[in-house]
């Protein structure tokens, strides 16, 4: 039984803490517009609860507790937290809110509601269409994206009592979007709770094993971290500086990205913490001091110059800013060392809440507006498939940033790795779509140079240009792909149309009937993907008459499953498993909970062998594609398709071989190929397919191809490998 009073003394409790911790001074009013927000969520979730069993009003509380300290936003967004669902499950209506609270706190409940709203459609993934739909709230207001953040946050800190699958597929969402969204809003320690708490359900195992690691190392590391801070303590007081150190550990999912990357073990990450130094400053000499603090320590601390990253010259796009530098530390261990003003990290504890409240005057802004500006370009001007768009505009959520100036000397900031047209597109749609040429620092550069910070680009346009599909092959961005895309689609229809009519004659004379079923019947026998597909194909005369001649005498006999396999896929989902315990016998796959043996392929994006573990995907014309747990395209698959999703498990033993590709580098000496093949080759059910070695000034690259029964062997082959002199690091491709 629920003790009502205690649990009504609890909810009051919450309350009062939820206005005591809010990041923003709250006014009387503020607090009396919480107050008739609280009330109204309390009365319209009194009769529900959730999963675990507590009443279902901690939550909407708990998301305001984040939108106001963690995230630091207004009484508005307070409000619109506490009744973000109340429209979407209780008696309450949006005219109610709007009566109530306001038509701002309605817009934004408004929006919040508008994402539940999903289309149930089969043929698209759900996930990728409620991103789309839910950055299309962006233009109603940006408060509804962050809000919908910290919901996704708490719900993640309370995920504990829903099923595993489930855990597995939300988890893998969070870190498919919520969590780059977070990161490109400024909102860094919840992006890294985020990402924390993905890999705490989707990897378990890793999760707790680096958890383990950093609880074990954390008393060494403080004590470090102490000592370090005294020495530079010591030599900034002589400078009378008023400032604050704090040392912070890497999250648990940036050092399960590094060993993955690195192919290193917990123990050979060296920069696993970090030091911040947070001073007090006047805005007009933050600059001024932040350099001087750097030239203190790298006085006694040898520093890497390609780990200096200067975003007080030039600050993020999201408004980061920080002078980052890592030295050479006392037992000669690397450390970064973060240097920031109080406003600095206030911006980058807060993201854009606490870069408006800096704001001043005329101060140019290219932060989160024009941010959102060319993200309303880009909504509007697709046209595609929701995952092609989630794929392309997630391209730019995490990237780095370079600054490149226009003829003019305007600064514009890019990703990482955008080209000259991708420059093009970044100044306006048109002028992007009719390039022509580019100059770069005033000679001429084909339109797929990737440009570098400092690079100063100018555009030229043709009227008579128009987008052509290798474009496609070099831009990066969100913005250009799109409008490429776009273009092109246009094209494409007419020639279609075109097409179409063209086809009903041909086929005509054939005596076939242009329908869905003969439609579908050309798909299948030609290998297109869609109807204008293939009417384009025939609007440009490419689909040759012979061809149309071969469908006709097959015709009647083809056997169609296309729909059936459909029907199947859906039917078919299971969690994925864990198959940690893995011997090297275990050699055969079955797949879903009747464990049947069903034809597959492996997926050439990760080459899974025998003992990895595994699931697999139900594509559309290929079959089951097996896909290793660590694929890189793993969280896009389970997030965008998880109906598509089937457990795999290796169980029985088999003779079959499989290939396996390694990366050798290390320094060359004489002899090491001749080594590296006489040990593979004396390896018992190991055989080589392909080798190559290039060397340059005594560094070595070499890539070799392998047949190996299961994992057990590679295992062992790649610890043989290792220890011979010269080779300094093995990666499995």
């Amino acid at each position: 039984m629920v003790d009502q009073e205690l649990e009504n003394k609890e909810i009051a409790k919450q309350y009062k803490e939820l206005l005591r911790i809010s990041y923003q001074t709250l006014s009387e009013k503020d607090k009396k517009q919480i107050r008739l927000a609280f009330d109204m969520a309390v009365e319209a979730h009194s009769e529900q609860r959730r999963k675990s069993g507590e009443a279902y009003i901690f939550h909407p509380i708990s998301v305001a507790k984040i939108v106001a300290q963690e995230i630091g936003l207004d009484a508005t967004s307070i409000c619109a937290a506490l009744l973000h669902d109340v429209v979407e499950d209780t008696k309450f209506t949006l005219e109610d809110v709007e009566r109530i609270l306001g038509k701002t706190v309605a817009k934004i409940v408004h929006g919040l509601t508008k994402i539940s709203h999903l289309k149930k459609d089969k043929n698209i993934s759900l996930q990728a269409e409620n991103f789309r739909k839910m950055l299309l709230t962006l233009n109603d207001d940006v408060r509804v994206i962050i809000i919908k953040i910290a919901d996704r946050l708490h719900n993640m800190q309370t995920m504990d009592a829903m099923p595993e699958y489930k855990q597995v597929k939300i988890a893998s969402e969070t870190l498919y979007i919520y969590a780059p969204l977070a990161h490109r809003i400024g909102l860094y320690n919840v992006k890294t709770e985020l990402e924390d708490l993905s890999l705490k359900y989707t990897e378990p195992l890793r999760y707790q094993s680096i958890y383990e690691k950093i609880e074990e190392s954390k008393e060494v590391q403080n004590e470090y971290i102490k000592s370090f801070s005294k020495f530079i303590s010591n030599e900034l007081d002589k400078e009378r500086l008023k400032y604050s150190i704090k040392g912070r550990s890497k999250s648990i999912y940036s050092i399960h990205q590094k060993m993955l990357s690195q192919n290193i073990p917990f123990e050979n990450i060296y920069d696993k913490f970090a030091l911040r130094i947070i001073y007090k400053s006047t805005r007009a000499k933050e600059k001024f001091l932040a350099w001087k603090i750097y030239s203190i320590i790298t006085d006694h601390f040898t520093p890497n110059p390609i780990r200096l990253r200067d975003w007080i010259s030039a600050p993020k796009s999201n408004g980061y800013e920080a002078l980052h530098i890592t030295v050479m530390g006392p037992e000669n261990k690397w450390v970064e060392v973060q240097i920031r003003s109080e406003r600095m990290n206030e911006i980058a504890e807060k993201g854009y809440a606490a870069h408006y409240k800096y704001k001043q005057g005329e101060q140019k802004d290219i932060g989160i507006e024009s941010w959102l500006n060319r993200l309303q370009e880009v909504l509007e001007n697709n046209t595609g498939n929701a995952v092609d768009f989630v794929e392309d505009f997630k391209l730019n959520l995490y990237a780095e940033e370079i600054f490149v100036f226009t003829p003019k000397g305007d600064l514009k900031s890019l990703p990482q790795g955008s080209t000259a047209l991708d420059f093009a597109f970044s100044i306006h749609t048109e002028i992007g779509k009719k390039t022509r040429g580019v100059r770069v620092n005033e000679k001429l550069v084909p339109l797929s140079k990737v440009l570098k910070s400092g690079d100063q680009v100018e555009v030229i346009t043709s009227e008579t240009i128009k987008p052509s599909k290798n474009w496609l092959d070099f831009v990066i961005t969100a913005r250009a792909r799109s409008s490429i895309k776009s273009a092109l689609n246009d094209e494409k229809k007419v020639r279609a149309e075109e097409g179409k009519e063209i086809l009903r004659r041909k086929l005509k004379q054939l005596k076939i009937s242009l329908n869905d079923k003969s439609i579908q019947q050309m798909l299948k026998f030609f290998k297109f993907e869609s109807s204008q597909d293939l009417f384009y194909r025939v609007g440009i005369g490419t689909l040759e008459n012979r061809k149309l001649k071969e469908f006709s005498s097959n015709y009647h006999n083809t056997i169609l499953n296309f729909f059936k396999r459909r029907s199947r896929s859906n039917s078919m989902y299971s969690a994925i498993p864990d198959n940690s315990s893995i011997s090297e016998k275990f050699d055969k796959l079955v797949f879903g909970k009747e464990k049947e043996t069903l034809a597959h392929s492996f997926a050439s994006c990760c080459h899974p062998i025998p003992g990895d573990s595994v699931f697999g995907f139900i594509t559309v014309n290929e079959g089951i594609k097996v896909h290793h747990k660590e694929c890189p395209n793993a969280i896009a698959l389970q997030s965008n398709f998880a109906y598509r999703i089937i457990s795999a498990k290796w169980v029985d033993s088999s003779s079959e071989e499989y290939t396996a590709k390694l990366k050798l580098t290390g320094i060359d000496k004489k002899g090491l190929v001749n080594e590296v093949t006489r040990l593979i080759s004396n390896h018992m059910n190991v055989n080589i397919n392909k080798i190559n070695f290039d060397s340059e000034d005594q560094f070595f690259t070499g890539k070799i191809h392998v047949s190996v029964p299961n994992k057990g062997v590679l295992e062992k082959l790649v610890q043989n490998l290792s220890k011979v002199n010269g080779i300094d690091k093995i990666v499995r491709e």
